[in-house]
């Protein structure tokens, strides 16, 4: 089977879906719908036959939550103000028993909890002045793709290959980048909605060596004020459950844990559940 992931559009008579096919992750996601719930989910489901999928998501509307609740779907997070300023609910089925299963579960809700006793007033952080700061092009796509192979042994995203980073900055994705010495050292990008005015700040890498410096929090900050800078107030991360460190960093930057998908993507060494967290950028 093919793994690239791709996006379909489907339209019925009743619905339309748009729906990302992604056969590395072995899942199935509804990124936009409308029409009948009931028909959508049946095409939905007929993917998730078509392609051998594990799991299935809807980005569902807060007018639809008990319609997908009736039709066997748990709801997983949400995204505040995601659909233009309306909420989606992550709805997700899964398909294999084994999919279903996690042995991480109560640890990562531990986490979480230690996680809200730590202190999040935001300093202004000052890296060493050996780190230059900048908007990442096209030319940085090679050390940008050596990066991710580096720190990521497995990823949910081909970004171990230049031309897609070159292709999702193509698309509208924004990535700022630390320098060190003249190399990347520490990266991550936001990956914007245009039509629902949301962004997900995602593929944050560091090198181990360079962690101590607060590197990512600033990175995070500057894609923040570039989103508000384009009317995008709507910003989400999706963090591995197991990384304390990344979460730590998102609720010291004022965003709010909104739930957790299980068994979500193939990332680091591993399938692993996902933390999601959500930030008004409005308010700040």
């Amino acid at each position: 089977m093919n793994q690239t992931a791709s996006t379909i559009f489907l339209e019925e008579s009743s619905c339309f879906l748009e729906v990302y096919l992604d056969p590395f992750n072995k899942r199935i996601r509804v990124d936009d719908y409308r029409g009948n719930t009931k028909l959508l989910l049946e095409k939905a489901e007929e993917l998730v036959v078509q392609h051998k999928a594990e799991k299935l998501i809807i980005k569902g509307r807060n007018e639809d939550f008990l319609l997908f609740f009736e039709q066997g779907l748990q709801p997983e997070a949400v995204v505040d103000r995601y659909f233009l300023g309306s909420d989606a609910h992550f709805f997700s089925k899964f398909y294999s028993p084994e999919r279903k299963k996690n042995d991480h579960w109560i640890t990562e809700d531990g986490m979480i909890h230690s996680i809200y006793q730590l202190d999040n007033s935001i300093e202004k952080i000052l890296p060493p002045k050996e780190y230059q700061l900048r908007k990442a092009d096209e030319s940085c796509a090679v050390e940008l793709s050596a990066l991710y192979r580096h720190v990521f042994q497995i990823y949910p995203t081909p970004l171990h290959d230049p031309e897609y980073v070159k292709k999702t900055m193509q698309e509208g994705t924004i990535y700022y980048v630390f320098f060190h010495q003249g190399k990347i050292v520490s990266a991550a990008s936001a990956e914007i909605n245009a039509f629902y005015k949301n962004a997900e700040l995602t593929d944050c890498a560091t090198l181990t060596e360079h962690r101590k410096y607060g590197l990512m929090k600033v990175i995070l900050q500057e894609l923040e004020s570039e989103l508000k800078r384009n009317g995008i107030f709507c910003a989400y991360s999706i963090a591995r459950s197991l990384s304390f460190g990344m979460n730590a960093v998102l609720f010291q930057l004022g965003y709010s844990y909104r739930g957790r998908l299980m068994n979500n993507c193939y990332i680091y060494d591993k399938l692993e559940n996902m933390n999601m967290w959500v930030k008004n950028l409005a308010n700040c």
